[in-house]
């Protein structure tokens, strides 16, 4: 039997405000990314997935006062990324309200980081995240890169064998984003989901391009365990409950919303 996909509200943040752009570029502000959550959260939504897009950049994390405000009335599962470099960093985030921490620059520079973060906090604490490019577009047997800096710097690591690599290490989890379909609404990139997880033997997160409820099912059907979502809620094109009954009528299946 397929498991049931979650449906993750993506909210990249940068400084006090929501921000989506289109493959991480051009940033615009939404608005207060407390008021998204809580919108989301009442819609139904399983999970929050809160990234810090300037982070690394400054190599901090500005969540806490986010990540604060958010649990005093959203009580659903919470991921939080951008900036964090050590298992002490780790800790914060979870002190301040997450529940799981989403790990892309300092994991590459140092792999034993996923080890260190799974045996403190444990496996399901600790969510890889990889910013997916394809290497040669014209050619679907080039593969994936891993890059960092928000799509921007190269790692030199194929994508599969990083993820399957990080999961033996510890990772509980792959955030996979296609930087190439990131924001664009034109479709996911399922051979990207497909590929890494039948590598992996742990839950894979899908991101990345998605246009309504058929692609989050078309990404169940290739392997993904979630879909992270942002630019479809954050403008208003979908919402959480029309998501669900999209996907349930693909034969996907769901947790059910609230109102329902």
């Amino acid at each position: 039997m397929q498991r049931k996909l979650r449906v993750i509200a993506r909210l990249d943040v940068k400084d006090e405000n929501l921000v989506k752009g289109i493959q991480y570029e051009g940033l615009r502000k939404l608005g207060p990314p407390h008021a998204f959550a809580l919108k989301y959260y009442r819609q139904g939504v399983d999970e929050l997935l809160y990234l810090d897009t300037v982070a690394s950049l400054y190599e901090r994390n500005n969540l806490g006062g986010i990540l604060r405000d958010t649990t005093e009335d959203v009580f659903i599962p919470i991921t939080a990324g951008g900036g964090l470099r050590s298992a002490e960093d780790v800790g914060a985030v979870l002190a301040a309200g997450a529940d799981k921490a989403a790990i892309n620059t300092a994991a590459l520079r140092r792999p034993g980081l996923i080890t260190e973060i799974a045996r403190a906090f444990g496996s399901q604490c600790m969510v890889l995240s990889i910013q997916a490019k394809r290497r040669d577009p014209g050619d679907p047997s080039a593969g994936w890169e891993a890059y960092y800096d928000n799509g921007r710097e190269h790692s030199g690591r194929d994508v599969v064998e990083w993820a399957r690599q990080a999961a033996a290490l510890g990772a509980g989890e792959i955030l996979l984003t296609s930087v190439d379909s990131e924001g664009l609404q034109r479709g996911m990139d399922l051979e990207l989901v497909a590929a890494v997880a039948q590598k992996v033997n742990v839950p894979v997160i899908a991101a990345g391009g998605a246009r309504g409820a058929g692609d989050l099912a078309a990404c169940a059907r290739a392997g993904a365990a979630a879909a992270a979502v942002g630019s479809l809620l954050h403008y208003g094109k979908a919402g959480v409950q029309e998501l669900k009954e999209g996907l349930e009528a693909e034969g996907v299946g769901v947790r059910r919303c609230r109102a329902w």
